[in-house]
């Protein structure tokens, strides 16, 4: 084993948080160093060249010894695993000419005033120094040697067949008794005993997770029978509407159709990219939940949620393309030691589970991460923290197992739909990352109660993520079904819970065949795994995929193409027998597939409705209204969602219109977000959410109306034609077999699938069950449970004919006009469940409800048609914190005060202001309120709306009762209170430094956001005169493995004028192409090898070290005829290879932000007077971009360097001049500096994302006078002008 000492791995403000961390539990302990560690394992008998390994690993061996009084610990991947950094760093080593079995990165921690070994708070700090669900903790860098350690197989177990209930438990296999009968039974038919292997696949296969017996089973609720399982009544609404809906509750998704659009993809052949005529088009919804691995370890959790979820899209039918996603999260209070407050009180919490503070800041970066680096844009999701003492000891009604919700939409072309079925000889392929012992017995796992289950097993069933595998594996899919009829995929499934044992049986069921596997062929890079280990094991990033008898060497050349993993591990039979054969001949499973697919028996449910608790209800007599506004402002499930969503990249694809950031103050309070269907057209598809899951407390049925109710108030601001068109995606979460939770799931499935969907015509043809929503532990205090509501969280999906026409919650300013409430409770102003209620430690009263589900059609309808009349301004639904929430939130979007009057609206400030009924407020000119106040007639709504108020210039929100002023607080206060969640997280997360400066920024209510100026007519042009000779130069759209911007870069050269083809770097090294064929090069954004050795040097270094490509690249940056462009990653890597580039010896590299965040916002950015051939008379103008990365700082060689460089581009402020502040300035970059050019200005490279904005419907604010073209086309206009 060699082992390299890197550079520091800790910054100051992380070194001092690490510190204070541990100095909690032993005071006076010191972090005096922290480096990364590399270990590298050579390939048997080689000796790699140090110096080569060092420059690329940026280590020595040479080692500092720690100060005086300090000790070294070591955090090193988990012990048995290999981490996704080594994956993808191995990659990189061994293509620079290094013969390398593996590295790995560690970090090195020195630590002054350790306790001695045996100190009782060791097991504390241990787990302050490391994650163990992913993370090693050793004493010594000798210890890393266990890294590379091969141990021997497993063996297979044999199970007596009167040893099953005791296997049961310690296997983890959560079997009912009758299932346990089940097996002894057919067993005692085959004559044997049956393996571990065996026994786990089935436990997987037939968990609550994978088979939702309770939602199948049969109900009696006190005594009486019910005629309709759970999942019959949701079945019941796409058998009443099944109106666009192609594919329901039979595959990884369900599938509806879209608005005809064209196809944008590279030519299998050429490479060249082109549109096809415009054709019907269909997309794939699905949402799912991961709630236990994100209460055990958020990130890890909430990472491969969502990388579960998109594996999902991806083998819908015979393969789609993951294009938007959503998040979510419930969890109990936060607790933020920074922001007290006093309804959230002190309670003992299971120290098993991560805290709810941990989830909401670890959690979030997780699911962030995954689709960051998968390459799919996260346009909406949710946030709920609750809970909700009892007057039972140790009883707590909350979200201690959270909710970690994770869905999205995706593409799929109309041939791909329907599966074809396997026939006997064609191949079971598996796509994607090795074996190894990760998520073993997840399924199952995420099917008993928290608690109920050993730690052990907890910590076997948390996976870990590598996106970038993922993507390698989506870029083989996308290529498959492009070829559409002769797509090699027949069948595909992705790999989640359950492993490969539930996922190859699966695909061979679906196809009534069985199948021979090798165990030899499967991928694997844990060779000590049994063959129970191999078969069930979750390792993320797989899918199995049935590939066409005579089309596998076809399929063989993609995933070499696109260096994906991928393996033939068996061939499907005629008899339907599951052969799993080990490498010594044995068989470790031999199986009839009716014992794994059997009737086993039918669950039965038989519950009792129990007496509605009493909860304490609020006094509003005893209330302040200033100081309710505020308190209402600063609950974290009302205020800002900043810290949520700019970690999140919204823009990646080039097919995203609506996201959650409105205006150009740029706040996140979108209703609902919105894709495209193509490049050329403006049709898309819509998606937003309902959740209003504490009011189960109080009525289940009417929180699952709520539900629905909410996710169609926030899907109405997107131009939906009717509500029949919408399809809702359900899940449902509960505590099964606590008392009377079972009796209110039922009146909540029934009052939705049965009642109120079928009367608004709407279906629900997906969804997920997670119904092991309860924790329970000992304290010091005694027993303890947590246990949560009834919860349904609703998506609504639709397709939108005019993505254009999308209603934000930002008001006009500069225009006469008033504001409308309407209210679908019809003047109710039910309190129960209110967030007013929760800030003052109360809840009970009626909840709100959907009363009359036709007053919800109405409003759907009245919305469309005010759109359709241009009569509305601004929208913004009434949920969480009532009319006073949206009405703030609305003035927070547009730097503007209220005037709010109680006349005619309510006699109670409190009921009035403060109620949760469902509703929306509207912005309508005043010249226009008597064609509204018909329309609202027209649509039998007069009952329900009425005005309420108007916006001011002055900064302050005013509340009045005739001439009576009630309440008045200015802008800021109110906006403070809002901010406050967002702050104290970001804080505690990011840069604290960079946390106080945009709270501050943010503030300031006179700054006037983005102020675009342009020195150009956007609309000319100018390569119009070379597009017109019929000539399209070609420029190659440069990518590498992980690099996951490429489509949106080629359509915007494609619109330009050029031929955009595809090259990957698989074609350069494997000559199958040539830049001597070029005219351009533009190199894309995304996370090339997962950015593990820096972003962008993992790329560069792939071309640095290999001689001929290094001259290759050489050759093409000197040609006089040749420019390039390089963005983001594109842009990083290209930084590297600076020496290749004449004249730009100056350029710096780009390093991790100050903010040490990602960072996903829309900057504005001033193009700088230079050379640069695609910026030529751009000069001084003032543009708004999008900027997605995480290592944005320009760090140059030499101070000098700064000032003799060209620059091309830099972040500025509303004046023009260049900034260094957070977040005007999103990296922190000096003076500035996001974009650069050469000498002669034929290469540029920027961090903005100019390809992503090239459409003005791309950009999620822009000036209202902009046309079609976004003035960022003229970049690559310039290109084709400049090209002969």
């Amino acid at each position: 084993m060699i082992v390299l000492e890197g550079l520091p791995a800790l910054s100051p403000f992380r070194r001092d948080r690490l510190q204070n961390r541990l100095q909690l539990i032993v005071p006076g302990l010191r972090v005096t160093g922290a480096w990364h560690v590399y270990f590298v394992q050579p390939e048997a008998g080689a000796s790699p060249d140090l110096t080569v390994l060092g420059r690329i690993l940026e280590g020595c061996t040479g080692r500092d010894e720690p100060a005086a009084g300090a000790a070294s610990r070591f955090v090193v991947p988990r012990l048995g695993t290999l981490s996704p950094w080594a994956t993808k760093a191995t990659e990189i080593l061994r293509g620079a000419g290094l013969a390398v079995q593996r590295a790995e990165r560690g970090l090195r921690l020195d630590l002054d005033g350790l306790p001695p070994a045996g100190d009782p708070r060791w097991p504390r700090l241990a787990r302050a120094l490391h994650d163990p669900m992913t993370q090693s903790l050793l004493d010594t860098r000798e210890d890393a040697a266990r890294l590379f350690a091969r141990l021997a197989p497993g063996p297979v177990e044999r199970i007596a067949l009167a040893t099953l209930p005791e296997a049961n438990v310690r296997l983890g296999l959560a079997l009912s008794e009758d299932e346990i009968e089940y097996l002894q039974q057919r067993y005692a038919e085959l004559g044997r005993d049956p393996s571990d292997a065996e026994l786990m696949m089935f436990a997987q296969a037939n968990s609550e997770h994978c088979r939702h017996k309770i939602f199948n089973a049969d109900w009696t609720i006190d005594g009486e029978p019910q005629p309709l399982s759970l999942f019959k009544m949701i079945k019941n609404t796409h058998a009443q509407s099944p109106q666009l809906t192609l594919t329901a509750y039979k595959d990884n998704a369900a599938v509806v159709e879209g608005h005809p659009g064209a196809r944008f993809r590279a030519d299998a052949g050429s490479g060249e990219y082109g549109h096809s005529a415009p054709v019907d088009s269909a997309f794939c919804i699905k949402v799912e939940t991961h709630n236990h691995p994100t209460a055990i370890s958020p990130f890890p959790g909430a990472a491969t949620g969502s990388g579960g979820e998109i594996r999902d899209e991806g083998a819908t039918g015979r393969g789609g393309k993951p294009k938007a996603g959503l998040t979510g999260f419930s969890v109990s209070h936060l607790r933020i030691p920074s922001l007290p407050r006093d309804w959230e009180a002190d309670r003992p919490l299971n120290p098993r589970m991560a805290t709810a503070l941990d989830i909401m800041t670890d959690g979030p970066i997780g699911a962030a991460a995954f689709n960051n680096e998968f390459g799919r844009p996260a346009l909406t999701g949710y946030f709920r923290s609750f809970e909700l003492p009892t007057d039972q000891p140790g009883l707590s009604r909350a979200y201690d197992k959270p909710i970690m919700l994770a869905g999205g939409l995706g593409a799929i072309d109309r041939g791909q739909v329907k599966k074809l079925d396997l026939r006997p000889g064609d191949h079971v392929v598996v796509l994607g990352g090795p074996a190894m012992l990760i998520g073993l017995g997840g399924g199952a796992a995420s099917s008993v109660a928290s608690g109920q289950s050993s730690e052990d097993l907890d910590f076997a069933s948390v996976q870990r993520d590598n996106p970038e595998m993922q993507r390698r594996c989506q870029e083989v899919i996308d290529r498959c079904f492009a070829q559409g009829e002769r797509n090699p995929i027949l069948t595909a499934h992705d790999v989640g819970a359950g492993g490969l044992s539930n996922a190859i049986p699966e695909l061979l069921h679906d196809s009534n065949v069985g199948g021979v596997i090798e165990m030899a062929k499967i991928p694997s890079d844990d060779p000590s795994l049994s063959p129970m280990q191999l078969w069930s094991n979750e390792a993320q990033e797989r899918y199995v995929l049935g590939v066409a008898a005579d089309r596998l060497a076809d399929f063989e050349a993609i995933c070499r193409r696109e260096r994906a993993v991928f393996a033939a591990v068996g061939v499907a039979t005629a008899e339907e027998r599951l052969v799993l054969k080990a490498p010594d001949g044995s068989l470790p499973i031999d199986l009839p597939m009716d014992v794994l697919f059997g009737k086993s028996p039918k669950m039965h449910r038989d519950t009792q409705r129990t007496p509605a608790p009493r909860w304490p209800r609020l006094d509003t007599a005893a209330l302040g209204l200033r100081d309710a506004g505020l308190r209402v402002l600063s609950h974290p499930t009302v205020a800002a969602k900043n810290f949520l969503v700019t970690i999140g990249d919204r823009s990646v694809g080039g097919l995203c219109s609506r996201d959650q950031m409105v205006g150009p103050w740029q706040l996140p309070l979108a209703d609902v977000a919105v894709t495209l269907t193509d490049f050329n057209g403006v049709a898309g598809e819509a998606m937003a959410l309902g959740e209003r899951t504490p009011l189960a407390l109080i009525d289940a049925a009417a929180s699952a109306r709520m539900a629905v109710g909410e996710a169609i108030t926030n899907l109405a601001a997107a131009g939906v034609a009717s509500l029949s068109e919408v399809k809702l995606s359900a899940n449902w979460m509960a505590a099964a077999s606590f008392p009377g939770e079972d009796a209110l799931l039922f009146d909540a499935v029934k009052a939705v699938g049965m009642e109120l969907c079928p009367e608004l015509d709407i279906a629900i043809p997906v969804g997920k069950d997670s119904l092991s929503m309860q924790a329970q532990w000992q304290a010091p205090e005694g027993p303890q449970k947590s246990v949560s509501p009834v919860s349904l969280v609703i998506t609504a999906f639709a397709r939108v004919a005019d993505a254009r026409q999308t209603l934000v919650p930002v008001l006009e300013r500069g225009v006469d006009s008033e504001l409308w409430l309407i209210g679908l409770g019809a003047g109710a102003r039910r309190m129960g469940g209110s967030i007013l209620a929760q800030v003052h430690s109360a809840f009970g009263g009626a909840s709100p409800d959907l009363d009359e589900p036709g007053r919800l059609r109405d409003f759907f309808a009245l919305v469309q048609a005010a759109r359709a009349d241009g009569l509305l301004l601004a929208y913004h639904d009434r949920s969480d914190g009532g009319a006073f929430a949206a009405l703030c939130e609305m003035a927070f979007a547009s730097h503007c005060g209220l005037e709010l009057s109680l006349d005619g609206w309510g006699d109670d400030p409190f009921t009035t202001l403060f109620n949760e009924e469902l509703g929306a407020v509207v912005q309508i000119a005043a010249e226009d309120r008597a064609a509204f106040a018909d329309l609202v007639n027209r649509h039998d709504l007069t009952h329900c709306a009425q005005r309420i108020g108007k916006p001011t210039t002055a900064p302050v929100v005013r509340i009045s009762e005739g001439r009576e002023t009630l309440a008045e607080w200015s802008w800021q206060e109110l906006f403070e209170s809002w901010w406050q969640v967002t702050h104290a997280i970001q804080a505690g997360r990011d840069d604290p430094a960079g946390a106080d400066a945009e709270r501050a920024a943010r503030l300031d209510f006179a700054d006037p956001g983005l102020v675009p100026h342009l020195t150009f007519d956007p609309a000319q042009d100018v390569a119009a005169p070379w597009i017109h000779t019929g000539v399209r130069p070609r420029v190659a759209i440069l990518r590498e493995q992980g690099v996951n911007g490429q489509v949106e870069m080629a359509a915007a050269f494609d619109r330009a004028g050029f031929t955009a083809v595809d090259v990957h770097m698989s074609d350069l090294i494997a000559g199958r192409t040539s830049l001597d064929t070029f005219k351009g090069l533009a190199a894309c954004g995304g996370f090339s090898y997962g950015d593990v050795l820096g972003a962008g040097r993992g790329w560069a270094t792939s071309i640095l070290e290999r001689p001929d490509l290094r001259e290759q690249f050489a050759r093409f940056f000197g040609r006089g005829d040749s420019f390039s462009l390089g963005v983001c990653n594109g842009c990083q890597m290209l930084a590297q290879l600076k020496a290749l580039v004449p004249g730009a010896e100056h350029w710096p590299r780009f390093l991790r932000n100050r903010s040490e965040q990602y960072e996903a916002r829309l900057a504005q950015v001033q193009v700088q007077d230079s050379p640069s051939i695609l910026l030529r008379g751009m000069a001084g103008s003032r543009l708004p971009v999008v900027v997605a990365h995480g290592e944005g700082f320009a760090r140059f060689d030499a101070p000098e360097h700064a000032a003799q460089a060209h620059v091309a581009l830099r972040f500025v402020d509303a004046q023009g001049r260049p900034v260094e502040a957070y977040p005007a300035n999103p990296n922190g970059s000096p003076e500035g500096i996001t974009g650069l050019t050469s000498r002669d200005g034929r290469a540029t490279l920027m961090m903005p994302h100019p390809e992503r904005v090239f459409r003005t419907l791309q950009m999620s604010w822009h000036p209202r006078e902009w046309g079609e073209d976004s003035p960022w086309l003229r970049l690559f206009r310039n290109a084709r002008a400049w090209v002969d």
